[in-house]
């Protein structure tokens, strides 16, 4: 039996069609769509690290009712409304939260109160401090500093969902669209900067527990 082979026709330069993956796009769209990616990587890592100097119950709510109160996105009025309001009360939640702090008691009992200009005001009322021991809980300047960065983490992190973007503007232009990638990365660098200069020895409510 023999077996026929027929050789392919080779075709002038000119006829031969390349495919799609051998086209080139020009250097300067490469370099504007490698800048792009450098800073949605960039904005990943600041939110990431960010939702760390936050009360971790509110950063949870937020992240878990954000998509049902915004309807994935499509709001109409109601879930406009419904969408700010969580918006406030989690940013509130923030605000108030960075003016707590917690004590151990004698048995190893972990006491959470508000830090008042007298000291700590213990929530449940199950111990009262000394005065000596409860003149260490008292609010400082950095406390308020540390309220309003948080104001502003939180902020950047409801920026940066997408959920939340499309419910307030489902249609940014292409200026406001660089102000949402970039605003979060310098939100981010501004707020690392004053948490690493001016750092906080409290642990409230939704924060890490000290060891001692």
């Amino acid at each position: 039996m023999k077996i026929r082979v027929e050789a392919k026709e080779s075709k002038p330069d000119g006829e031969q069609k390349h495919p799609l993956l051998h086209d080139t796009l020009s250097p300067e769209i490469e370099e504007k769509r490698t800048l792009i990616q450098r800073a949605m990587n960039q904005t990943f890592q600041s939110t990431a690290h960010l939702a760390n100097l936050l009360p971790t119950g509110t950063v949870l709510a937020f992240q878990l009712l954000a998509p049902i109160f915004t309807n994935q996105g499509v709001c109409d009025s109601v879930s406009r409304v419904m969408t700010a309001g969580l918006v406030g009360l989690c940013g509130a939640s923030c605000f108030l939260l960075s003016f707590t702090d917690s004590y151990r008691d004698n048995k190893g009992n972990v006491c959470y109160g508000f830090a008042t200009f007298k000291g700590l005001w213990i929530i449940d009322g199950s111990t009262a401090l000394a005065p000596e021991v409860a003149a260490n809980f008292r609010l400082k300047f950095i406390d308020f500093l540390h309220a309003f960065m948080s104001i502003l983490v939180f902020a950047a992190i409801a920026l940066y969902d997408q959920n939340v973007v499309n419910c307030f503007d489902p249609a940014p232009s292409d200026k406001a669209q660089e102000v949402l990638t970039s605003l979060p990365v310098a939100i981010g660098v501004f707020c690392s900067m004053l948490f690493v200069v001016f750092p906080t020895k409290r642990h409230g409510i939704g924060f890490p527990l000290s060891a001692s």
